[in-house]
């Protein structure tokens, strides 16, 4: 089996939906029109897709108020600082910074909606 995608139910859809991608760059691959707005989100390898969706009638978790292991959305960055100052111009907040004994960088943040995003700067690639 292949990983395709994971599917959030999200507030604010179409504000979600252009954050991640001008300020991550992630691609807009597929977009539904009309409710519940079903709308894949691709990285740069095209590999993994992130499905945001609006579905009021269902439970639209409130990621703010979790710690932010219990979910998050991790991103490989070179830069973990200068990914972080650039998305915290941007809306994003800091919660943590973990430098790790093999010499990887991660850091915690939350988009201006509150769910958790990770930077992984990686001392070595996995």
């Amino acid at each position: 089996m292949i990983f395709e995608h994971f599917a959030l139910n999200v507030n604010r859809i179409d504000e979600v939906v252009t954050w991640y991608v001008e300020h991550l760059g992630l691609q807009v691959v597929s977009e539904q029109e009309e409710p519940p707005f079903m709308t894949f989100l691709a990285d740069s390898s095209r590999r993994v897709m992130m499905e945001l969706y609006h579905r009021p009638d269902e439970t639209i978790p409130d990621f703010s108020q979790q710690h932010p292991l219990t979910f998050h959305v991790a991103f490989v960055s070179e830069n973990a600082n200068e990914d972080r100052f650039r998305l915290e111009s941007k809306g994003a907040s800091f919660v943590e910074e973990v430098q790790k004994e093999d010499g990887s960088h991660l850091i915690m943040l939350r988009d201006p909606w509150g769910m958790p995003l990770q930077l992984c700067q990686r001392a070595q690639k996995f």
